[in-house]
């Protein structure tokens, strides 16, 4: 769905579409933002930080619980730079011990679905039928719910913390389906960012080491 509203706020008297609408509209007009992501599945949990100018420009480490690892990027335009612990690059079968505490630079093209890569576009969209919820705070500011039943998803539900102060950005998002939770919460709201390659000296070329 795509935001319309003709106004910076939103106030809770409106019609939870409405709501929905103006928050997908002022998270569209961001030019950066950060979040923070914690997935809970009966295979394990993850969970990640991000930070990006929803163009070329963006960094994400993600954390595998029970061993699993930590991945860091930065992604600068066409360049990734990836820098995965131990732990990590042992659970995914690689022997790249050389790689270790350092960053691999690799092109962008090369990420591929499932490698817990982040892209720096990030889109806001909501699919379904929405209805208004309770009135809750969530890091110190007021939000309303707005609960959205994807119809893909039978079983998938959305809660959508909405600011009712201010300009109307998303603060947090929940998902509860059959297999899977998923809390999701955005801040840093057009804040500066400061995300630059590493240094020369810490970098190591090896594109083919996690590809």
């Amino acid at each position: 769905m795509t935001g319309c509203g003709d106004s910076p706020t939103a106030p809770a008297d409106r019609p939870a579409k409405q709501l929905l609408d103006d928050a997908n509209e002022a998270m569209g007009a961001l030019g950066s933002v950060t979040i923070d992501s914690t997935e809970v599945s009966a295979s394990g949990s993850n969970s990640s930080h991000s930070t990006t100018d929803r163009k070329s420009r963006c960094a994400n480490k993600t954390t595998h619980a029970h061993g699993g690892g930590t991945l860091e990027q930065i992604r600068i335009d066409e360049t990734d730079y990836v820098r995965p612990d131990a732990a990590y690059l042992r659970k995914a079968g690689f022997d790249a011990r050389e790689a270790q505490n350092r960053w691999i630079k690799t092109p962008a093209s090369k990420a591929q679905p499932g490698d817990r890569l982040a892209s720096c576009p990030y889109e806001f969209r909501s699919f379904g039928v929405a209805t208004k919820g309770n009135r809750v705070t969530v890091g110190g500011r007021e939000a309303i719910e707005v609960v959205v039943h994807d119809e893909s998803d039978r079983n998938g539900r959305f809660t959508f913390s909405i600011a009712v102060e201010g300009k109307p950005y998303i603060l947090k998002v929940f998902y509860e389906g059959t297999d899977r939770e998923t809390t999701t919460s955005f801040g840093a709201f057009d804040e500066p960012l400061a995300i630059r390659p590493p240094a020369p000296a810490d970098v190591v070329d090896g594109a083919t080491l996690l590809h």
